[in-house]
């Protein structure tokens, strides 16, 4: 089993942080997004879709996508539970989690992939021909600053992202405080409870995978 993982990039860390967080050991491969690696031929022949982090099962079985990782390792690791334990508990989390992403990382994602000249002509993951887009960098920009404040207001109601246990929808959150900060943006003092959260979060020792 091999997972390819780019250390820099926020995707592949979810599936670190989660791995840290069950204890599990797999054989990491590192696939440079930046200089294009994960667009060569080599890693084409492993994943068409080009993107990280990727894992092969020894079967050769390929998944992508973090959270399809991540439940794959749920299955066969249920201890500590990060995906829920019971119908409802699965529901909120799996709720929380997409908020995450879809709020917080794909805002984030676009003010940086399109601020950034080294995705000229990469402004879609794991494609190419597809020019950045300077004008949605101020987009991605309020629509992060506006997850943050989302974020606040939702950890003052709870101690964790889904309710009052860790789970994966605080991984894919911290991961995406910390993509932000390549955007120039933080927690502020108008932010007290993600910072509250921000710092119990990074403290637990998978937050350094």
């Amino acid at each position: 089993m091999k997972l390819y993982d780019f250390k820099m990039a926020p995707n592949p860390r979810r599936v670190r942080v989660y791995l840290a967080e069950k204890g599990i050991d797999v054989e990491m491969v590192q696939v440079d997004i930046p200089a294009g690696e994960n667009l060569g031929e080599e890693f084409r022949a492993i994943n068409p879709r080009s993107v990280l982090p990727t894992l092969v099962l020894d079967d050769g079985t390929v998944i992508d996508e973090s959270v399809a990782i991540c439940r794959y390792f749920e299955e066969l690791h249920p201890e500590p539970p990060l995906m829920g334990t019971d119908a409802k508990s699965r529901a909120v989390i799996e709720s929380a989690q997409r908020h995450m992403e879809w709020d917080g990382l794909m805002s984030v994602a676009e003010a940086f992939r399109n601020a950034n000249p080294a995705f000229d002509d990469r402004g879609i993951s794991g494609s190419t021909g597809v020019p950045r887009i300077p004008d949605l960098v101020e987009r991605g920009r309020a629509s992060t600053e506006r997850f943050f404040a989302s974020l606040n207001d939702n950890l003052g109601q709870s101690t964790y992202v889904a309710g009052e246990d860790y789970s994966i929808a605080d991984i894919t959150a911290f991961c995406v405080v910390d993509f932000a900060k390549w955007i120039q943006i933080r927690a502020g003092d108008q932010h007290p409870h993600l910072k509250r959260w921000y710092a119990e979060v990074s403290a637990r020792p998978s937050s350094s995978a």
